[in-house]
Order: structure tokens, then sequence, then C-alpha cells
């Protein structure tokens, strides 16, 4: 079967990322195009990772010049402009990275042109391919975990990361940029919640020059029927480390995630409480694109359609709306 021509805007560090998996799949995707804004970014790009690939400078360009049937988008969350909307119209299908806007109108207008157009979505939301979290999400599908009751996440890392992300009208924040991941898996696991209360706050890098965002926070995401989720994060724990992992209290389970592809869950509604251990190494960027591929392929639907990114952004953006508020926030 003929590899997709695949173009990648922005060329940034998750480009990098999805460009390897790109190369390692050879027969499925063929590398045509790069824009950045960025003449020598994209230009080292290019030499890096497909000589033979057109480049540009403006995004409009490279639709106007080069045919795409999939488009990766890896820009900041500020930096999107008209680029869904110009897939959309010229039947590209899109990965796009979280979040996928900064506002909830401009999330859901992506939805609404990429939905009517017909073009396959999948939001980066790579922890939803987890092999951990794969296996739970068939044991739950099974009747073999019961209904959750208590869901905790939490996201720590110490990094001052670029000089966009600290600023709060760029990135929209750290929960709305990057703890975005532990509120769109306890959406996946447990449905869609009904309120949020949150309390967010700037405690140890008052005197770094515009960091703006919060770096401490506390969630409660409360659902239908009293179910509720805790979120923490902070960006001021161990230097150089990136911890991700949450625990589920279910019914008649309760897991232990070291993170999407490691787990322990202890079935606690069988005599002596027997325990499941799920250790993996799978590269869960590249299950997404092959689920996107697959559906592509097949007319399937993606595991993370361009609806899921816009729920899950409402869902932080509520969260800070409260923090700002010091008041639940109904959704």
């Amino acid at each position: 079967m003929t590899p997709l021509r695949t173009g990648i805007l922005g060329c940034g560090g998750f480009a990098h990322v999805h460009a390897q998996i790109a190369l390692d799949l050879p027969d499925d995707v063929s590398l045509v195009a790069f824009s950045d804004r960025n003449d020598w970014k994209v230009r080292d790009f290019q030499a890096k990772y497909a000589p033979e690939a057109a480049i540009f400078t403006d995004h409009h360009d490279m639709f106007e010049q080069t045919d795409l049937d999939l488009l990766i988008i890896a820009l900041p969350p500020y930096g999107h402009t008209d680029e869904v909307a110009l897939a959309a119209e010229r039947g590209v299908h899109i990965l796009i990275e979280k979040p996928i806007a900064l506002a909830s109108d401009d999330a859901w207008r992506m939805v609404e042109v990429t939905e009517r157009a017909g073009v396959k979505t999948q939001v980066g939301f790579m922890f939803r391919f987890g092999e951990a979290v794969e296996r739970f999400k068939a044991m739950q599908a099974a009747g073999d975990t019961g209904a959750i009751g208590l869901m905790s996440a939490r996201y720590f890392c110490n990094a001052l990361h670029a000089p966009w992300w600290r600023m709060r009208e760029k990135s929209g924040g750290q929960v709305v940029e990057q703890v975005i991941h532990m509120f769109d898996l306890m959406r996946y696991l447990m449905g869609d919640p009904v309120s949020v209360y949150s309390r967010q706050t700037n405690l140890f890098h008052q005197d770094v020059p515009d960091y703006t965002i919060e770096d401490v926070s506390a969630t409660i995401v409360n659902f239908k029927h009293g179910e509720m989720g805790v979120v923490y994060a902070t960006n001021n724990a161990i230097p150089g480390k990136w911890i991700n992992d949450y625990r589920v209290v279910a019914q008649r389970l309760t897991a232990d995630f070291q993170n999407a592809n490691t787990a322990t869950f202890t079935q606690t509604d069988k005599p002596d409480n027997p325990v499941i251990t799920i250790e993996s190494s799978r590269n869960f960027r590249q299950s997404q694109m092959l689920d996107l591929i697959s559906a592509i392929r097949t007319g399937g639907v993606t595991r993370t359609p361009m609806s899921e990114g816009a729920k899950s952004l409402d869902l932080v953006l509520a969260a800070r709306r409260s923090s700002e508020i010091r008041a639940e926030v109904a959704l």
C-alpha cells in the first residue's frame, strides 16, 4: 500500500519524535514536507530526516505546493491559526499535539471543520495507548473492574522549559499545557465529569521574569454518580525527572500505575487478592500513529479524535477558571 504523503508543521521538540516514528514506518508514512516559521530550524529538520522533502516558512505555501495525505501539527498552543481548517478543506488527515487550542471556541471550531470534511484526526494524548492503560480498559469493558469510585493522578517536574511555556497567554499554564494529560486519562477511564474545583498558584518562581503560570496545583473532579478524581501537580519537584503516575480504585480492582505501560492490578473481590503485573516498553506514540493510519486506511474511528481534544481542553480550562474565582465550576 502506498505510504501516506506526510507533512510536519512546527519543527520543535515533539516534531522530532514524530519524524523518527515516521522513519520507523516507511511502508505507512513518507515525509514529503516540513514547515516552520524559522528558516534555520526547518532546514536543519530537512537535513536530519528527509533531505528530499520540500521546506517552507509559511504553511499556506506548503498547502498550495504540496499534495498531502496527512499533516502532523506540532505547534505550541499559541501558534495555532488556520492550519486545521486548511488541512480539512483539502481532505488532509491530522495528528495534532495537545492542547489543540487555548480557547474552547477555537477548539470546537476545529472539531466542526474536521468532522464536516470527514477527515480522520488524532490528538496527541498518547498515554491512552499505554499497554497497562489498554489492559485496564479491556478489563473494564469486560466488567472485571466494576465501577470506578476514585482516581488520583500526579504530574511532577522541575524545569523552566521554553520562555513561551512560562507565560500564561502563550501556554495556558502548567495544567492546560502539560497536566492536561492526566485530566484526559481521567476522562478516558471515568467518563465526562460534571464539575471541577481547583486551586493553582505560583509559589516557587515568583522571582523568575515572565513566569506568569502556576507551579503548584490541586484539583478535584466530580462525576455524575459521586465518583471523584484528584489531580495534583508541580513544577518544583525533582530536577531532571518527569513523574506522572496514577491510582484507580474500582469496585473490584485497585490499580497502581507507575506509568501508562507499567502497573499493578490487585483484584479485591477474590480470595487472597491476586495481583496482575503489567510491564511494557511499548512506544505508545508509535501506537498512536498506527491507530490513526488504520483509521485512514479502513475508514474507522481513531481513539482520540479532535472532539476528545476539545473536551479535555474544556475540563482544564474549567479548572483554571475555578482557581481564578475560587469556586466550583460546572461543566
